[in-house]
């Protein structure tokens, strides 16, 4: 499987979630939410932005548009089943700008297009059906979902073991 990361000009870094546990047990925090891969990439790292939305997708579009440098989006949509805050347009752009992954507490579709980008992507389930598009939410705010507080600037990594956060690039 394709890894994605900040780290892909110079060469993936490898890594594994249990690893980085066992070497920093007082630096990482454990995403306390089983989400499923959707993406191609199924091990993923980078610095984090947040975005908090509600069935409203607009503002992970806005950044999906913008240079993400390896980049991880979290997304906090209040873990909402009934809208899809990610789909195949959104993440082919966010693939074209440098992102290197996306963790949704929420849904996503284009499940089928999703899996052959090169981008991680994390999310509860599939739903078929789009967001309202209101321009609703904020970015780069603290947010808290599956047991822990992420805020803009963290690192995030991602694999089939699950996710971790950490105040500083634990791959430097």
């Amino acid at each position: 499987m394709i890894e994605a990361g900040a780290n892909k000009s110079a060469g993936t870094a490898h890594f594994s979630t249990p690893d980085l546990c066992d070497e920093h047990p007082d630096h990482v925090q454990v995403l306390e939410l089983n989400l499923q891969d959707f993406g191609g990439s199924r091990i993923f790292s980078g610095s984090i932005v947040t975005v908090q939305c509600f069935e409203d997708n607009s503002k992970v579009k806005a950044l999906a548009a913008t240079p993400g440098h390896g980049k991880v989006m979290v997304v906090d949509g209040g873990g909402s089943l009934r809208r899809a805050l990610l789909g195949d347009m959104i993440a082919e752009q966010a693939v074209n700008n440098g992102w290197a992954g996306l963790v949704i507490n929420g849904c996503v579709r284009d499940v089928e297009i999703l899996a052959t980008l090169y981008l991680g992507v994390k999310a509860i389930q599939a739903c078929p059906m789009k967001t309202h598009k209101r321009d609703l939410g904020d970015v780069d705010v603290e947010v808290r979902f599956g047991g822990i507080t992420i805020f803009p600037g963290q690192y995030l990594f991602a694999d089939a073991n699950g996710v971790l956060v950490a105040k500083k690039n634990l791959l430097a």
